[in-house]
């Protein structure tokens, strides 16, 4: 069993254009030991990534501006973060977005509302990957 201390050293984005949404992402992850690091929409997102260097990325599909498709498509191209684990978060459970994120390089899919034991799990799955690189 893993305790807060153990994820001290892990930053989690959390890229969402709901503060609910985002707000219940960081108590979860806060409660976890997890460092946070907000971000309303995509450029949000990819302005603080290098002062943050994130171990994980979550990112709602649906937000202005930049969705999350081209938000995680421009991770992916990136030197830098092209290894950083996304995971695309969504309240559809859909098929199609699904698979649309998959083509633009995402790890994952998690369907809101989530858990906190979903959260958790996704987190724990893609850092452990992350670190294991």
């Amino acid at each position: 069993m893993t305790t807060p201390q153990d994820n001290a050293g892990i930053k989690i984005m959390v890229i969402d254009d709901s503060s609910t949404i985002r707000r219940s992402a960081e108590i979860f992850l806060g409660q976890a030991g997890y460092q946070v690091v907000l971000a309303e929409d995509g450029f949000d997102a990819l302005a603080k990534m290098n002062d943050h260097k994130p171990s994980l990325i979550f990112c709602d599909i649906l937000m202005p501006r930049l969705d999350g498709y081209q938000t995680c498509a421009l991770i992916k191209k990136s030197a830098k973060f092209h290894a950083t684990p996304v995971v695309m978060l969504s309240s559809k459970d859909g098929l199609f977005d699904r698979a649309r994120g998959a083509m633009v390089g995402s790890d994952a899919y998690l369907t809101k509302p989530f858990t906190k034991d979903s959260l958790l799990r996704t987190v724990s799955e893609h850092t452990a990957q992350a670190l294991s690189k």
